[in-house]
């Protein structure tokens, strides 16, 4: 298993980690995702780090903090030490007037029941599950860095920024000699690639890693959704289409074409081959696969040790391009002084 440094920090993650979001199957969202528990998510882990895959992600809301616990027993009697374990917090848990955000008091409280659920006493990577707008940046920073200075987290990150959101916060820590930000838990896929636009070059300019996460376009590149057929019956997008991100029926079968190609002239899966294309993209430290059964997880695993030509990355990029919003597609016509991170 290859490994990469985490942005600018000295931490190396694999370049595939394990996303937990099938652990549990609380309510009807993250039933849709998975039902996984802790006998199997045992099962998943044994078959993970035996590939070489020891970063495991989670967050507080998937499935209303089951995921996390289901994790935590399924990681007991392992080294510690020889795992690395990522969560987030900042979306509201709980009805209280206090149980959302990303201020002092939500950050800590939510820190420590994280913990305690993990049943560890340290996270090796924290990350803000979103923006806070209503909590000055100052207290947020000055929290985490708190928290880091007493050894309960080690390396900081955000997830969902925009780019001025995660660029005033760099500002800030620098600021004040505050802990940053080392990565950026994004959505970025085949069918998904507005990340290139403002966040790639800010990730490369300030050594923020990107930390993929659903890499097959909201469960659309799996190979199972094609142009003429209807959609299998098995597939969460039945259930979670309207609250992912949107993308046309025309553009996701465009890009399918072109993975089919390539698919069969390289014997490899279409979700291989949607990863192998995200893990020749700058500022990719890793790419968070999820899984429901074995299976999947197998399969996923299979995206690394082989890397596609130089001319099939061009034909995906050909075949997933699309228009660029304001200033974008205005500075992608002065390449000269405004290079493309690709």
């Amino acid at each position: 298993m290859e490994h990469r440094f985490l942005g600018a920090s000295g931490l190396r993650v694999p370049v595939l980690s394990f996303g937990t979001g099938t652990f549990g199957g609380e309510g009807d969202f993250f039933k849709a995702w998975g039902q996984t528990d802790v006998a199997g998510a045992r099962r998943l882990l044994d078959i993970a780090l035996e590939a070489g895959v020891n970063l495991f992600d989670s967050a507080d809301i998937y499935s209303k903090g089951a995921a996390e616990s289901i994790l935590g027993e399924a990681i007991k009697g392992r080294p510690r030490d020889s795992l690395l374990i990522s969560t987030k917090a900042t979306f509201r848990f709980g009805d209280g007037e206090n149980e959302v955000g990303s201020s002092r008091h939500h950050l800590i409280r939510s820190i420590d029941a994280a913990l305690k659920r993990l049943g560890t006493d340290y996270i090796d990577l924290f990350q803000l599950h979103g923006f806070d707008a209503r909590t000055p940046i100052e207290e947020t920073l000055s929290t985490l860095d708190d928290l880091v200075r007493a050894g309960k987290l080690r390396y900081l990150g955000v997830s969902n920024f925009s780019g001025w959101h995660l660029m005033k916060s760099l500002a800030i820590a620098e600021r004040h000699g505050w802990s940053r930000y080392v990565a950026h838990q994004a959505y970025y896929s085949l069918i998904g690639r507005d990340y290139e636009w403002e966040l790639m070059p800010l990730g490369l300019d300030q050594g923020v890693g990107a930390v993929v996460w659903s890499p097959l376009g909201w469960g659309r590149l799996t190979g199972k959704i094609r142009r003429g057929q209807p959609l299998p019956d098995n597939s969460r997008l039945h259930v979670t289409a309207d609250m992912g991100p949107p993308v046309q029926d025309e553009y996701v079968y465009r890009v399918v074409d072109a993975l089919d190609e390539i698919a069969a002239e390289t014997g490899k899966t279409v979700p291989q081959i949607a990863l192998n294309w995200l893990l020749q993209r700058p500022t990719v430290a890793t790419v968070v696969i999820g899984a429901r059964n074995e299976e999947q997880l197998k399969q996923n695993l299979g995206a690394v040790g082989w890397n596609l030509t130089p001319e099939q990355v061009a034909r995906l990029d050909a075949a997933s391009a699309t228009a660029k919003a304001y200033p974008y597609w205005h500075q992608a016509g002065f390449g000269e002084r405004n290079p493309s991170p690709v």
